[in-house]
């Protein structure tokens, strides 16, 4: 069944399932507000908020990657932060084994859950309910090809699954080594199956290039006055090796690659931007081809108000 609900002249389509929970979701662009946004809303619903960003459950990554400070929460449970540690890689299935069963806790207390974040694989593995393959880490593999190339990466999985090369993304080396040891031991990468387990509203947060390069910038700097480089510098002091800093990306890479003086601050502050706002166009090719984002104003009051006569509808 679907509900007819109006928003900014156009007419709204909420599915409603009666069989499955209900589960708000927040998504969109970085720099863009979603953590505050989803606090606002979670005051205003008796929401708990769960984290769907890729280096928020790392221990240690606060500023680079945008966690909320105590004072922000404003009292809002919040999970999937800091679960687990930096040394070590956090895959999409543990993210999402953990994500679901903190979901069904928060509904069990009759509290709202809202997934919030940027990280598509990560929310999309919830909102459509991905069924991973059943296959083991190989470590010993996997310690090979960490020392290849993304091109012979990349070469070596058409080898293997033309298929799958055609449409992985070339130049993440985590999802390349994880298709190649899927490959390895199913003869291919088989097509991910859906079973989604929730009843999703689906928001959606964007901007507009220039603002949102304005945005990025102003963020940027914000984050370096409050102590970037000390962060990263506490975490190299805490055994993280600068060739794992610089495979967190984006902030922990290009601060990486300054502290170990192989480029000078202006170049590292310039390219930085720079890559945040091409991660920030790479965040909307997944989520342009999901027609049931509900996107919200760019303005704060309207959007609050958008979002508040969405979710009284979906609830």
């Amino acid at each position: 069944m679907l509900n007819l609900i109006k928003c900014t002249k156009n007419i709204i389509r909420i599915p409603q399932n009666k069989k499955k929970s209900k589960l708000i979701v927040l998504l969109g662009q970085t720099a863009t507000g979603k953590t505050g946004l989803s606090i606002e809303l979670a005051k205003k619903y008796q929401g708990e908020i769960v984290s769907a960003d890729s280096r928020q459950v790392y221990k240690g990554l606060d500023l680079g990657s945008g966690k909320a400070t105590k004072k922000e929460m404003a009292g809002i449970p919040h999970h999937l932060l800091d679960v687990a540690s930096p040394k070590r890689k956090f895959s999409v299935a543990q993210f999402q084994k953990q994500a679901l069963k903190t979901i069904d806790n928060i509904l069990k207390r009759n509290k709202t859950p809202f997934l919030v974040g940027g990280s598509a694989f990560y929310l999309y593995s919830i909102i459509e309910g991905w069924q991973f393959p059943q296959t083991k880490r190989d470590e010993k593999l996997r310690k090979v090809l960490e020392k290849k190339t993304k091109k012979q990466l990349f070469s070596l999985l058409k080898g293997l699954d033309p298929k799958r090369a055609k449409v992985i993304e070339k130049n993440n080396k985590r999802r390349l080594i994880r298709a190649i040891e899927i490959a390895k031991q199913l003869g291919n990468v088989p097509k991910i199956k859906k079973k989604p387990k929730y009843n999703c509203l689906v928001l959606g947060l964007k901007q507009n290039n220039e603002d949102l390069k304005k945005l990025i910038k102003i963020r940027l700097l914000k984050r370096m006055r409050q102590g970037m480089f000390n962060e990263v510098k506490q975490l190299r002091s805490e055994g993280i090796s600068w060739q794992r800093l610089e495979g967190l990306g984006l902030e922990y890479k290009w601060l990486a690659l300054y502290l170990q003086n192989k480029i000078k601050k202006d170049e590292m502050l310039e390219k930085l931007a720079t890559d945040i706002y091409r991660f920030a166009k790479r965040q909307m090719t997944w989520f342009k081809k999901d027609e049931t984002i509900h996107w919200l104003s760019t303005n704060k009051k309207e959007r609050l108000n958008q979002a508040q006569a969405l979710i009284d509808r979906f609830i």
